[in-house]
């Protein structure tokens, strides 16, 4: 099956020094639909840069719509906190 990789970067400046209540609750459900991704096989791995520039998840998906499909349906991107951009990735090497 094809692998994705999305990066999140936040809409806000100051998102990571400051984040508001609502913004807490939905990274928390960012977190969650990851978490549970990752359970279930759908994601390889997922996590923020440490200079808290942007996040990353690696994921498979069957086509390009579904992966689509899943990074909109991502809290954070969905409910507008991050922005997201998507591409198609080929594993080389996995550890």
């Amino acid at each position: 099956m094809p692998e994705y990789i999305y990066l999140i970067h936040p809409l806000r400046e100051g998102f990571f020094e400051q984040p508001t209540p609502l913004e807490d609750a939905i990274m928390e459900a960012h977190s969650q639909y990851l978490k549970r991704a990752t359970e279930a096989g759908t994601v390889v791995l997922a996590g923020p840069c440490l200079d808290k520039t942007f996040g990353i998840a690696v994921f498979h998906a069957g086509n390009q719509a579904i992966a689509q499909e899943f990074m909109f349906n991502d809290p954070a991107v969905k409910e507008n906190v991050m922005m997201a951009e998507l591409h198609p990735l080929h594993i080389s090497f996995k550890g």
